[in-house]
């Protein structure tokens, strides 16, 4: 996928629920755009979340009127370069520390934290290997 200085990289898309637990799970190479990851995630027939909490990668014009085409509320803060400005719900943006909890979940897994999976394919495999079992963990509880 992606090289930089370090090697390869890789961005791990997720669309997480109200719990906390990953719903979609996408992979871009690392230089590309947030925008392509937002399309792969939300292509899906998943049922349309009310709210949207991402980070301000996400942040584009195209993505808002795409979620409010769908009736999702857009929570995401505007980008520093933004002419238009655009106001955030900070009580509802706080709760975006669910997908970073979730990252932090996934990448217990050394696998996933250190990506040693030469495909991409594999590597996304072991993704939704470790979101089962961040599943199973939480219907078991």
């Amino acid at each position: 996928f992606g090289r930089s200085r370090g090697g390869f990289t890789t961005k791990i898309h997720l669309l997480v629920n109200a719990h906390g637990l990953p719903m979609k799970t996408e992979i871009t190479p690392g230089q590309t755009s947030d925008y392509l990851g937002f399309d792969l995630v939300m292509a899906d027939n998943l049922p349309s979340p009310s709210v949207l909490l991402a980070d301000r990668g996400y942040d584009g014009d195209c993505i808002r009127a795409n979620l409010i085409a769908r009736n999702v509320l857009p929570v995401i803060p505007m980008r520093k370069s933004r002419k238009k400005r655009i106001g955030v719900d900070r009580s509802l943006y706080r709760l975006r520390n669910l997908v970073e909890r979730c990252f932090n979940k996934l990448k217990n897994a050394r696998r996933v934290a250190t990506r040693y999976d030469k495909t991409a394919e594999s590597f996304l495999g072991f993704i939704d290997i470790t979101s089962v079992r961040l599943w199973l963990r939480h219907l078991s509880t």
